[in-house]
């Protein structure tokens, strides 16, 4: 299990400050959910743990090794990002789950259908013809192929129709707690009642509030 280290982590964009001397710990094998207004700072902060963003000053590190220290392609493999919107690569279901993993048997990539709860029988479907929530299963499955220890969760379900939405969040439920750190951006605070077991509250870039999910205000209607 995987943790992440946050200590007086500051991001500064073309003169704006968009994350303000956060330092915080995200516990392994849990769900922590980054919560806050539009505009707080959670999806910047998110792509900071897989290095699509650096901070500009302050050090995150993941198992006590600060990230800039590590190779970023390592890095990318031990943590998974599933997006808002699926993106599909390649003609086929099964080649897309090979694109991490070229030498992937087709036993396995069954098995990583089942996991996300598609029918090992879609391994030959075209990419093209999936539908929203076949197809973020499918990238879920992609990501899993690679074995990631984290998973990052940039709204995985804000651009799928209500049942799609239902059943992949019902997949990543089943996936948490076996030994997956995921770290989850949701505007929902009944998804991240769902999904989350801790919260971090970001305002304006700052950390204003942190605890399990339960015990946090703002997801439960308090004002941080």
């Amino acid at each position: 299990m995987s943790r992440f280290d946050l200590r007086e982590v500051t991001v500064r964009r073309d003169g704006h400050l968009i994350i303000d001397q956060v330092t915080a710990t995200i516990a392994p094998g849990r769900c922590t959910a980054l919560v806050g207004p539009s505009g707080a700072g959670k999806s910047t902060l998110l792509r900071l743990f897989n290095r699509l963003d650096d901070p500009s000053s302050g050090t995150v590190s993941l198992d006590g090794e600060p990230l800039t220290s590590l190779d970023v392609l390592e890095l990318r493999r031990r943590v998974g990002l599933v997006g808002q919107r699926p993106v599909l690569v390649a003609t086929t279901v099964y080649e897309e789950l090979r694109v991490g993993v070229p030498k992937l048997e087709r036993e396995a990539a069954a098995e990583l259908l089942t996991r996300v709860g598609l029918a090992v029988e879609m391994v030959d479907r075209p990419s093209a013809g999936l539908s929203g929530g076949e197809a973020q299963r499918v990238c879920l499955a992609r990501t899993l192929a690679v074995d990631p220890k984290v998973l990052l969760l940039d709204e995985p379900t804000s651009a799928l129709d209500p049942a799609a939405a239902t059943a992949v969040e019902e997949t990543l439920c089943g996936l948490l707690g076996n030994g997956l750190t995921a770290i989850l951006v949701s505007h929902s605070a009944e998804q991240v009642r769902r999904m989350a077991d801790d919260a971090l509250v970001l305002r304006q870039g700052r950390l204003v509030e942190s605890g399990a999910v339960a015990a946090v205000g703002y997801v439960n209607g308090a004002q941080a």
